[in-house]
């Protein structure tokens, strides 16, 4: 998709840093709504010829943002295929799976309007430092496009959309597009928000259980086509040591999933959006919980949501990045200059970059404390802002 015109080479996703190289999937199984869809970040064999999959799979994802963002799809789609189309995630597509270690687990849970593939920075980090990353796409209506399949046994069948990643291993299988709903006019904002990130923690849940079974050996069918060999997974990852991260909504079902499922051992919020939880769950949270707030999104409402989940006895951990916006965590801060970033709150006063290195770092090292059983120290820097009672530099 999209054109290699001069105007952004400089710019670009981040690979990750660790001693990984790292391979990306799609898994699908179940064609209907009701199914389980997430692309699977890992730690790869090594390979020069592996190609790097479209960070926006199709034209269908450019119509869901342009919806999401009242646009025009004509327009938007010329614009953002001028400014994205030509992007790849830093991941090898289909690579073979790396089998020299019991890997643990992450389960990553998107924002608001975004789908799959717009955390690769994150999910390639991860992977790259020795964990399995599954990016779920949720189908609660809150990404700004996702699809299934439908049956279709006429004979005269309407012929497939060509994408380059992604067809059915059936003929009769025709795609069936879902993009964001928007609140309808006098329509009260909780209880849709709050029936989705229901939906959402149960998508969660059911994506571990996917994984779970894979690792058990248990078969299972891709409804896509796909080069990779899931039964290379079997035995291979730990599931004693399993973590839930999201962003923004994907922040509030992270909150939703460690109440729901207990094989969840911890939970990495980033600039959650707290609206949609029921506060009555707040007690049932068991697990450690780190939460990773950007400067410019948070208020104090909100806040004060997030600091009813302290704890004098299980770890809840806060901090802020200085500098950064909401559009901080998405791979979208990494793909437009300075002044066209800043317009559209892509980018914040600190470097993209930086900031996604103290994201990730953070992240890693309450991972490794909280899932690896390690002595490591809260990662920390100047940039960090800790909020009370939360967090203390000597933690």
């Amino acid at each position: 998709m999209g054109n290699a015109s001069c105007h952004n080479n400089h710019l670009g996703i981040p690979a990750g840093k660790g001693p990984h190289q790292v391979g990306c999937a799609d898994l699908m199984v179940g064609h209907t709504v009701q199914g389980t869809f997430f692309r699977l970040y890992y730690p790869c064999q090594t390979s020069e010829a592996s190609e790097k999959p479209d960070w926006i799979p199709c034209r269908e994802y450019f119509n869901g943002l342009a919806d999401f963002m009242k646009m025009s799809r004509t327009l938007s789609e010329r614009i953002f295929n001028y400014l994205f189309g030509s992007y790849k995630i830093p991941a090898a597509w289909n690579a073979s799976f790396k089998p020299d270690d019991k890997y643990p687990v992450v389960i990553f849970s998107h924002g608001l309007g975004a789908f799959r593939t717009l955390y690769s920075a994150i999910c390639a980090e991860l992977a790259s430092q020795g964990f399995v990353v599954a990016a779920v796409e949720h189908r609660d209506e809150s990404a700004s496009a996702t699809f299934y399949y439908q049956e279709n046994n006429e004979a005269e069948q309407r012929p497939h959309a060509v994408h380059q990643n992604f067809r059915p291993i059936s003929n009769n299988l025709e795609e069936e597009w879902m993009y964001y709903r928007a609140l309808k006019p006098g329509e009260l904002e909780f209880p849709l928000r709050n029936r989705q990130v229901k939906q959402r923690a149960d998508e969660c849940i059911r994506a571990l259980n996917l994984l779970i079974d894979i690792n058990a050996g248990k078969s299972v069918e891709n409804v896509l086509q796909s080069t990779f060999d899931w039964t290379t997974l079997e035995n291979c990852m730990d599931l004693c040591r399993i973590a839930i991260m999201g962003h923004s909504f994907g922040g509030a079902t992270v909150i939703e999933c460690l109440c729901k499922e207990v094989k969840f051992k911890c939970g990495i919020a980033l600039d959650t959006w707290m609206f949609p939880l029921d506060e009555e769950i707040f007690p049932s949270v068991k697990q450690p919980i780190f939460f990773i707030n950007s400067e410019k999104f948070q208020w104090a409402g909100n806040i004060i949501r997030m600091k009813k989940l302290d704890s004098a006895v299980i770890p809840r951990k806060m901090i802020t990045i200085k500098g950064t916006v909401h559009q901080s965590f998405p791979d979208f801060t990494f793909l437009t200059g300075n002044w066209i970033g800043k317009i559209l709150k892509l980018k914040g006063e600190i470097d993209p970059h930086v900031a996604m290195d103290l994201c990730n770092r953070s992240s890693l090292a309450f991972l490794q404390r909280h899932l690896l059983e390690s002595c490591e120290l809260l990662y920390w820097d100047e940039n960090l802002k800790p909020h009370q009672p939360f967090v203390d530099k000597t933690q």
